[in-house]
Protein backbone atom coordinates (compact mmCIF):
# COMPACT_ATOMS: atom_id res chain seq x y z
CA UNK A 1 0.00 0.00 0.00
CA UNK A 2 1.81 3.30 -1.13
CA UNK A 3 1.49 6.15 1.52
CA UNK A 4 1.13 9.55 0.75
CA UNK A 5 1.26 11.86 3.65
CA UNK A 6 0.27 15.53 3.77
CA UNK A 7 0.67 17.86 6.65
CA UNK A 8 0.08 22.03 7.26
CA UNK A 9 -3.45 22.79 6.54
CA UNK A 10 -5.60 24.32 9.42
CA UNK A 11 -7.22 28.16 10.32
CA UNK A 12 -5.94 31.17 9.04
CA UNK A 13 -7.45 34.39 8.54
CA UNK A 14 -7.78 36.02 5.19
CA UNK A 15 -4.59 37.42 3.71
CA UNK A 16 -2.11 34.79 5.43
CA UNK A 17 -0.63 32.08 4.09
CA UNK A 18 -0.40 28.20 4.85
CA UNK A 19 2.20 25.96 3.33
CA UNK A 20 1.03 22.26 2.80
CA UNK A 21 3.50 19.19 1.99
CA UNK A 22 3.11 15.88 0.99
CA UNK A 23 5.46 13.10 0.77
CA UNK A 24 5.47 10.09 -1.40
CA UNK A 25 7.87 6.84 -1.47
CA UNK A 26 10.77 8.02 -4.12
CA UNK A 27 9.88 5.09 -5.94
CA UNK A 28 6.80 6.75 -7.19
CA UNK A 29 7.68 10.39 -6.81
CA UNK A 30 10.34 10.39 -9.63
CA UNK A 31 9.48 12.01 -12.58
CA UNK A 32 5.88 11.96 -11.13
CA UNK A 33 3.56 14.09 -12.27
CA UNK A 34 2.21 16.45 -8.93
CA UNK A 35 -0.80 18.03 -8.22
CA UNK A 36 -2.86 19.47 -5.46
CA UNK A 37 -6.32 19.68 -5.87
CA UNK A 38 -9.27 21.12 -3.51
CA UNK A 39 -12.91 20.31 -2.73
CA UNK A 40 -15.06 22.69 -1.26
CA UNK A 41 -18.49 22.04 0.38
CA UNK A 42 -21.15 21.18 -1.93
CA UNK A 43 -18.30 21.75 -4.73
CA UNK A 44 -16.84 19.38 -7.12
CA UNK A 45 -13.37 18.65 -6.39
CA UNK A 46 -10.84 21.27 -8.70
CA UNK A 47 -7.26 21.16 -9.91
CA UNK A 48 -5.21 23.57 -8.05
CA UNK A 49 -1.87 23.64 -9.33
CA UNK A 50 0.20 20.79 -10.85
CA UNK A 51 3.74 20.23 -12.02
CA UNK A 52 4.95 17.74 -14.25
CA UNK A 53 9.11 16.18 -14.84
CA UNK A 54 10.37 18.84 -16.22
CA UNK A 55 9.13 21.66 -14.28
CA UNK A 56 6.41 23.39 -15.96
CA UNK A 57 3.77 24.40 -13.99
CA UNK A 58 -0.26 24.78 -14.10
CA UNK A 59 -2.20 27.02 -11.88
CA UNK A 60 -5.99 27.47 -11.59
CA UNK A 61 -7.24 30.99 -12.53
CA UNK A 62 -8.11 31.40 -8.92
CA UNK A 63 -4.53 31.09 -7.38
CA UNK A 64 -2.57 32.59 -10.21
CA UNK A 65 -0.33 35.03 -8.91
CA UNK A 66 -0.87 33.48 -5.13
CA UNK A 67 0.04 29.87 -4.93
CA UNK A 68 3.25 28.27 -5.71
CA UNK A 69 4.03 24.55 -5.91
CA UNK A 70 7.47 23.08 -5.62
CA UNK A 71 8.51 19.94 -5.46
CA UNK A 72 12.01 18.52 -3.24
CA UNK A 73 13.32 15.39 -5.24
CA UNK A 74 15.99 14.85 -2.39
CA UNK A 75 13.05 14.18 0.07
CA UNK A 76 10.48 13.23 -2.26
CA UNK A 77 8.00 16.00 -1.70
CA UNK A 78 5.55 18.71 -3.25
CA UNK A 79 4.77 21.49 -1.21
CA UNK A 80 2.12 24.37 -1.71
CA UNK A 81 2.89 27.71 -0.82
CA UNK A 82 -0.47 29.54 -0.10
CA UNK A 83 0.13 33.74 -0.22
CA UNK A 84 -3.11 35.88 0.32
CA UNK A 85 -5.65 33.52 1.37
CA UNK A 86 -9.14 34.19 0.64
CA UNK A 87 -12.33 32.90 2.37
CA UNK A 88 -13.20 31.57 -1.00
CA UNK A 89 -10.09 29.62 -0.87
CA UNK A 90 -11.44 27.20 2.09
CA UNK A 91 -11.45 23.59 1.16
CA UNK A 92 -9.89 20.45 1.97
CA UNK A 93 -6.95 20.05 -0.41
CA UNK A 94 -5.25 16.64 -1.39
CA UNK A 95 -2.32 16.28 -2.35
CA UNK A 96 -2.02 13.77 -5.86
CA UNK A 97 1.10 11.90 -7.47
CA UNK A 98 0.77 10.26 -10.72
CA UNK A 99 4.21 8.10 -11.37
CA UNK A 100 5.99 8.65 -14.58
CA UNK A 101 4.29 6.57 -17.46
CA UNK A 102 1.39 5.71 -15.33
CA UNK A 103 -2.32 6.98 -16.27
CA UNK A 104 -3.13 5.92 -12.42
CA UNK A 105 -2.00 7.87 -9.29
CA UNK A 106 -2.27 8.26 -5.99
CA UNK A 107 -4.46 10.44 -3.83
CA UNK A 108 -3.86 11.55 -0.31
CA UNK A 109 -6.02 11.74 2.59
CA UNK A 110 -6.99 15.33 2.69
CA UNK A 111 -6.01 18.22 4.82
CA UNK A 112 -8.33 21.15 5.87
CA UNK A 113 -8.10 24.72 4.72
CA UNK A 114 -10.03 27.26 6.42
CA UNK A 115 -9.81 31.11 5.96
CA UNK A 116 -11.88 32.88 7.98
CA UNK A 117 -11.51 35.75 10.88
Amino acid sequence: QVQVAESGGGLVQPGGSLRLSCAAPGSIFRLAVLGWYRQAPGKQRELVASMDSHGFTNYADSVEGRFTISRDNAKNTVVLQMNSLKPEDTAVYYCYIEPYGSSDGYWGQGTQVTVSS
